[in-house]
């Protein structure tokens, strides 16, 4: 079995070697450990700190961001024979001496994705607000997932070489949102374990405040589910658009049984452009559920391409006796 660890970095000169001297070397059930660098276009010692602890290195010439980063270091990975690889952060935000904890689920065949749960109700340097919409966001994850996970924010992770045949990010910004939501949805199984977070080093330089983070996960977590379940989102706002639209007609029809003649065109209109808008969901819905098919058979083909370029899903467990 051999792990990879890939570090997605941006000028982390200051941390990246206290990250990478604190990874295991050892692990059971691990005859391998690959260090992997994935430097997006640092302007500082980032790559050269890293060959100094003979980790692999792939260097963007200009920052192309966190998502970007984690297809390029898992293309690398499994092109060099990984079956499972864990992400970390450059700053030395999580445990790394955990590495091992967190992939023993994998190694028995329990999950085939384990994510470190930062506890972030007891993080310091969270702010009140910042706790809240952590845990709102994860609720939101969970419920798009169908998962029951803490933390989904959390960078912190181990994946198998099968979850990362069936997982294909296509979000800009970070892949954390989106492949909780695909694997929940593709039935990969998730497990959880608590890590305690080392003190803060720096600002986050993912986003530049909170309320941009609210945003763009939103914006990712959206887009994810409309690929999943398009029916139960257009589904949705047919209905409301229905109900309402045929207010302003039930109105009109009591009003002329009490011999009302008064001018009601313009509720009339309202409620016509309403049903026009709940039939235009239901032909986005159906356009969706299309769409929704043929990215299945797209992700099937993808997954043998996946096979026949780096080798079999699921290789033997010396943990598991191969199952």
């Amino acid at each position: 079995m051999k792990l990879f660890v890939q570090v997605p970095c941006l000028n982390e000169e200051a941390t990246l070697a206290i990250v990478l001297d604190s990874i295991p070397r050892h692990i059971e059930g691990i005859d391998e450990i690959e260090l992997l660098i994935i430097d997006d276009g640092s302007s500082d010692r980032t790559g050269e700190i890293a060959k100094e602890f003979g980790a692999h290195v792939l260097r963007h010439p200009k920052p192309m961001g966190l998502a970007q980063s984690f297809r390029d270091g898992v293309d690398y990975a499994l092109a060099n024979g990984a079956d499972i690889v864990v992400n970390t952060d450059g700053d030395n935000q999580y445990p790394q001496e955990r590495i091992d904890d967190l992939v023993q689920p994998i190694l028995r065949g329990e999950a085939d994705i384990v994510i470190g749960d930062r506890q972030t109700h007891t993080i310091e340097h969270f702010s009140p607000f910042k706790k809240t919409m952590q845990r709102f966001g994860s609720w939101v994850v969970n419920k798009a997932a169908g998962t029951d996970l803490p933390d989904a924010a959390s960078g912190f992770r181990a994946y198998s070489r099968y979850s990362l045949y069936r997982l294909n990010v296509v979000t800009q910004f970070s892949y954390c949102m989106e492949t909780i939501i695909q694997a929940g949805n593709k039935r990969l199984a998730i497990a959880s374990i608590e890590v305690d977070t080392n003190p803060k080093t720096r600002e986050s330089r993912l986003f530049s405040n909170v309320f941009e983070h609210m945003l763009k996960s939103g914006q990712a977590i959206l887009r994810s589910y409309i690929m999943f379940k398009p029916w139960t989102i257009f589904a949705t706002l047919a209905t409301i658009f229905g109900l309402i639209g045929l207010f302003p007609f039930v109105r009109y029809a009591v009003l002329l049984l009490m011999n009302d003649q008064g001018n009601h065109f313009q509720s009339l209109m309202l409620g016509t452009l309403l049903i026009i808008g709940a039939l235009l969901s239901i032909a986005l819905g159906v356009l969706s559920d299309l769409l929704k098919t043929g990215r299945i058979l797209h992700e099937q083909t993808l997954e043998r391409l996946k096979e026949r370029q780096y080798g079999p899903a699921r290789p033997a467990s010396p943990l598991s006796d191969g199952v």
